[in-house]
């Protein structure tokens, strides 16, 4: 039905850190029924408790419980959310940084209605309010001890990064949230944590994801971007340090420069998009495998070495601790609770740890401003929806800029700023290195420690993130910029590679969608001019007949394109009869058999694409009687259209629907003419 149109991608709601542990959490304590509120109960009433110790105990305890699921509705049904948020304004620091750990973890793990309730029970004017204290904290005139100073600073700052987390869940999910961050003035809030790079990355990479939030579509809050705002990302976009955690700082912060490029002067803007690329170029650029293995490496020699030196230092002592000792520990230990928060799971000794899901996250993000960047005016929220159902975070959106974003690029039209910067900077290429699977040794390693498995995943979405990167730039670049026809032979032999190395491809539902979108997208390329495509008939049934069963409505749509694109071009060709029947029954069975009408429609185009024209195509047509089986399903089709339309489909999607109606009518009549013409 049309081109395929990639979705742009909106900011995964993660944390920096890891993903988001709720579902693990739920399996893990599966065993425990839904009715058990005891915890939760206990908890909640010790949240009033006179003693901060304590209530910084029910605090963490509640963050360890809102990764279970089933308890999410018991603290809904007890307003956990107006008992926790006043104690962000607890006397106590430690108080306070818990809480927000809590609400951070609820939030990220509730999803969209549990912010949506959170908002409406008020958790933004006490949220609000503690951003507004620690920014003041922390410009304080007072001149303490050092020591002491130092120690209270970097408790603001652990309870500001807590803070600024809760507030980008709760944005993310919540239109009202950010119109109270619009109203309240967060921005120049959360830009002076942000000024904080050079001595907490941690905090300034926490701010940098919500601001990439807050800025998508916000055209109130670009208003209030004045030189001074600019310029405090501009310096943290262009920051020295070289750490994995510094690309990542530097590629979400390019992500939110991005998301102003309608306040940016025209005369900048070729500077300021070579400025984003090049830091995106420099993020692709690393060999994220060969970091994985490397950091794994650093951090079994550190343990090692550490090891080692307690070993000795307990021989110095005599054999060990003794009991008084041991319990003079805990207290010092006590810091660990820390690891449980889902948003915060590793320890700041983690260092090899973080700097590998930085690299990981920095190449992702990475590929999706790509995406973003090759498509500022998209469809409606409920256009493609139908085309791409799944993603892993959940993390696709379906609307974009749509006031004054046209000035540098419309749909499949690059500007000319835009295509010189993608290619000065290698971005073609880099994106088809990051398609191939995982680095082997890496996803091995990773796989036998339960701290580093997640990071296979990671590496993973990086993949499809680069399928459907290089399926954006397969739309909108010309042959030459991609390599010309040899180029685009190799990187159809890749694909198919991908694809048919791996038996069960079909069960992994995200790489198929991503690999057969970029097949699509490269196949009608090299149709369009004429160059001679890879695919063997036996590899297109293959995915075909895996792809249509799929319940990724995406993939199928891309199979049945596939199909209608590979037989037009076949259709021109001799001897190619028994192929030709076989891609009209198999799209003839779409038409007949697949629920979505989106689906439908695409195959009915694929229909037209395949049997318009040539001697074999006509010779094909009328042996698997295309043309009674086409007049049988017309009246089916408009009685489901007009049926199912309204309820099932947007008024784009129906105006589609429509014209391949039409257009199946003036195909059947063409059809009569093709057989008439032929049986005589």
């Amino acid at each position: 039905m049309g081109k395929s149109r990639t979705k742009r991608f909106k900011r995964p709601q993660f944390s920096p850190t890891g993903d988001c542990q709720a579902e693990m959490a739920a399996a893990e304590n599966g065993t425990e029924r839904e009715e058990d509120d005891g915890p939760a109960a206990e908890l909640l009433e010790k949240l009033q408790h006179p003693s901060a110790e304590v209530r910084e105990c029910a605090c963490a305890g509640l963050a360890r419980l809102v990764q279970q699921q089933p308890a999410l509705r018991g603290l809904a049904r007890r307003d956990a959310v107006r008992l926790l948020g006043p104690l962000l304004l607890d006397p106590s620091l430690a108080v306070r940084e818990t809480a927000a750990g809590a609400l951070r973890n609820l939030s990220a793990c509730g999803g969209f209605e549990v912010c949506d309730d959170m908002v409406a029970k008020d958790i933004m004017t006490p949220l609000v309010a503690l951003l507004k204290e620690c920014s003041a904290g922390l410009d304080s005139n007072e001149m303490p001890p050092q020591e002491k100073k130092d120690q209270n600073r970097n408790s603001i700052e652990n309870i500001a990064n807590e803070a600024v987390n809760v507030l980008w869940n709760i944005c993310e999910c919540s239109s009202r949230a950010v119109s109270i961050f619009n109203k309240e003035g967060c921005l120049e809030i959360v830009l002076k944590y942000l000024s904080r790079f050079p001595t907490n990355v941690g905090l300034a990479i926490s701010v940098a994801y919500c601001l990439q939030t807050v800025t998508e579509d916000n055209i109130e809050l670009l208003k209030s971007f004045n030189a001074p705002a600019l310029h405090v990302l501009e310096s943290a976009m262009l920051s020295p340090g070289s750490s994995m955690e510094y690309m990542l700082l530097k590629t979400l912060v390019a992500g939110t420069v991005w998301n102003l490029k309608d306040i940016i002067p025209s005369k900048s803007q070729a500077e300021i998009i070579n400025a984003i690329l090049k830091i995106l170029s420099e993020v692709l650029e690393m060999d994220a495998g060969e970091m994985v293995i490397q950091m794994k490496a650093a951090e079994t020699q550190r343990l090692k070495t550490a090891a080692e030196t307690e070993e000795v230092a307990a021989s110095a002592n005599g054999g060990g601790l003794t009991e008084d000792a041991e319990m003079e520990e805990v207290p010092h230990t006590r810091k660990v609770r820390r690891k449980t928060f889902i948003s915060d799971l590793l320890p700041p000794t983690d260092k090899e740890l973080r700097e590998a899901i930085a690299v990981l996250t920095a190449q992702q993000t990475a590929l999706e401003i790509i995406v973003n960047m090759c498509y500022s005016e998209g469809p409606s929220d409920d256009e493609w929806e139908e085309l791409s159902s799944s993603d892993e975070s959940d993390a696709f959106m379906e609307h974009c800029f749509s006031e004054g974003g046209g000035q540098l690029l419309s749909p499949l039209c690059l500007s000319h700023e835009i295509h010189s910067a993608l290619t000065n900077c290698l971005i073609p290429k880099k994106i088809f290195e990051k398609t191939a699977f995982p680095n082997s040794i890496a996803v091995d390693i990773c796989s036998k420690n339960p701290t580093w498995k997640p990071l296979i995943r990671k590496m993973n979405t990086i993949q499809c993130r680069a399928l459907v990167c290089l399926q954006s730039l397969l739309s909108l670049l010309d042959v030459e910029p991609l390599g010309g026809a040899p180029a685009l032979q190799a990187l159809a032999q890749h694909l198919s590679q991908l694809l048919f190395s791996q038996p069960d491809f079909a069960k992994h539902v995200d790489f198929l969608e991503a690999v057969s979108s970029a097949l699509r997208a490269l196949l009608q390329t090299m149709a369009s001019k004429n160059i001679s495509q890879c695919m063997t008939p036996d590899q297109l049934v293959t995915l075909c007949r895996a792809g249509i069963h799929s319940s990724n409505v995406g993939v199928r749509v891309n199979v049945v394109s596939i199909l209608g694109i590979t037989g037009s071009v076949l259709a021109k060709e001799d001897g190619t009869l028994e192929t030709l029947k076989t891609i009209g029954c198999f799209l003839l069975d779409v038409i007949t058999q697949d629920p979505s009408l989106v689906v439908v429609g695409e195959a009915l185009d694929a229909l037209f694409d395949v049997f318009a024209d040539g001697k074999e195509a006509e010779r094909a047509s009328v042996q698997i009687k295309l043309l009674s089986a086409l007049k049988e399903f017309q009246p089916v089709f408009k009685m489901k259209i007009r049926k199912e339309g309204r309820s099932k489909y947007s008024p784009d999607q129906l105006c589609v629907l429509d014209n391949v109606k039409m257009n199946l009518r003036r195909f059947v009549a063409y059809q009569e003419t093709v057989e008439k013409r032929l049986t005589t």
